[in-house]
């Protein structure tokens, strides 16, 4: 299947929400497309796709969308119901950063689950976790681990947010792996 995701679309919908309201958050996000943008080469024909999902993986934060509180769930909405994105990019948004364990903690996994299952394509999957947690709320480049310990930092290890992501680790660092080493295979030109 061909990419055919406007990723110039996606930037412009993201910074409205989120660059006012949200002025870390959308330097993180930001941040994330840079990273997304330099996996481009391992997703191949889901490259925009791929940077489209980065721009707007954190669009559910928006106050004006928060209607859960479970950001994925909120912006996968928001895109699909106000925008009618398409199913491929509505499922990255809503499954980021293995979702599915939060969405278990809050009581929304099925929602999650029903409404926008998780997508077939693992090494897409896992390149979105690797773009979001090798960056730093502020839209800096960082490694898995010492993300996940500012998460839990922030939060706190007992809150909802800190559970899930000690729970999720493990699954963050083996997408990180697959994408290491996705990377390496990849030819080097020039």
């Amino acid at each position: 299947m061909s990419d055919s995701i406007d990723v110039e679309w996606a930037r412009a919908v993201a910074r409205a929400e989120l660059e006012q309201a949200l002025p870390r958050r959308w330097s993180h996000s930001q941040g994330v497309a840079r990273a997304a943008d330099a996996l481009a080469g391992i997703v191949e024909h889901n490259a925009d796709l791929l940077r489209a999902a980065a721009i707007l993986h954190d669009v559910g934060y928006s106050p004006r969308l928060a209607l859960t509180r479970f950001h994925p769930l909120d912006g996968a909405r928001f895109l699909r119901d106000q925008h009618g994105a398409d199913e491929r990019l509505t499922r990255l948004v809503a499954n980021h950063s293995c979702a599915l364990l939060e969405a278990e903690e809050r009581g929304l996994r099925h929602e999650l689950e029903t409404e926008f299952p998780l997508p077939d394509d693992e090494l897409l999957v896992d390149a979105l976790i690797y773009a979001d947690m090798t960056t730093t709320p502020d839209g800096s480049p960082t490694a898995p681990p010492a993300r996940i310990a500012e998460i839990v930092g922030r939060y706190g290890p007992d809150t909802l947010v800190g559970r899930f992501i000690q729970r999720a680790e493990p699954e963050i660092m083996a997408a990180a792996t697959r994408i290491e080493q996705a990377k390496r295979d990849q030819p080097r030109y020039g």
